[in-house]
């Protein structure tokens, strides 16, 4: 386990492509290419032409783009415009163009918690991940009070504000999202394989409980600097929760310095029963302290 090197970040803000922007778009000049989901979506740094204001530019294709996601566009649209909250990314404007919108947000000059996370040396202090985790639920609670479940929770989606311990963190790209109210379930398998909730990659019906999960698995990976279970398929990656739900495979060498709550809110988290699992309010009262 320790031995894993994490993936190269695509929303690091580091080594972008300097392949030419599209366009000035709405009064946007979009200047460089930072990250996205070719050829659907790209996110690119761009300046507001009338003052210079940065900012960064989600460009998303309509041409081919499935019915579900235009439902998870139209749902991230409605809240992003909706809120206003510091653990969320804030929406500037959006631009429509024959075939395309384009999302103005807020730009993170901290890059996503992956990159801080590889910054870091692979894991981050017991501190600083306490401290994330507040934030990150925080901004869950605004998802949870507009019935929206994110379903693509990772360290690549949520953004820093500047590169230091001291970040502001923002829960962003919801281009997974959907509205679901209580009592309701979804089915559609959906997500990143290392943060996906078991009951989703077995194909059964789930709610707001499996961003808890991955939260959990995010909060694992701060600790400890690898993700707490892997595989290169859905198939693996049950395999390998099956044989350590249990009893997850913390670094024996720091589990002495951990606090007990941030290891008993991790197990918790990662429960496989999602009726087990804490809720968002229960991780929120659990703790995590400075």
């Amino acid at each position: 386990c320790l031995a894993w090197v994490r993936p190269s970040s695509p929303f690091s803000m580091a080594g972008r492509s300097t392949e030419a922007a599209p366009t000035v778009v709405g009064g946007y000049e979009l200047r460089e290419r930072l990250s996205g989901r070719p050829p659907a979506t790209s996110v690119w740094r761009a300046v507001r032409l009338s003052t210079g204001a940065p900012a960064a530019v989600k460009q998303v294709r309509l041409a081919g783009l499935p019915a579900r996601l235009r439902d998870s566009l139209d749902c991230e649209l409605r809240f992003l415009a909706a809120v206003s909250h510091p653990n969320i990314i804030r929406l500037l404007d959006v631009v429509r163009t024959p075939g395309c919108i384009y999302l103005v947000m807020e730009l993170c000059e901290g890059g996503d918690l992956a990159t801080y996370i590889q910054r870091s040396g692979g894991r981050v202090e017991e501190s600083v991940a306490r401290n994330f985790m507040r934030q990150i639920g925080a901004g869950l609670q605004v998802l949870r009070r507009h019935h929206v479940v994110h379903r693509d929770l990772k360290p690549e989606n949520i953004l820093l504000s500047c590169s230091g311990s001291d970040a502001i963190l923002k829960i962003s790209d919801f281009g997974l999202s959907r509205v679901l109210h209580p009592g309701e379930y979804a089915e559609t398998a959906c997500g990143t394989r290392l943060y996906m909730a078991p009951e989703v990659m077995l194909f059964q019906k789930y709610d707001g409980k499996v961003d808890l999960w991955s939260i959990g698995a995010i909060l694992f990976e701060l600790l400890n600097g690898y993700p707490p279970f892997r595989g290169t398929s859905n198939v693996q990656m049950l395999q390998c929760i099956n044989r350590t739900s249990s009893s997850l495979p913390f670094s024996q060498l720091i589990v002495p310095s951990l606090h007990p709550d941030s290891i008993d809110v991790c197990t918790r988290l990662l429960c496989t029963n999602p009726v087990k699992r804490l809720s968002l309010q229960e991780f929120i009262n659990h703790g995590l302290r400075p």
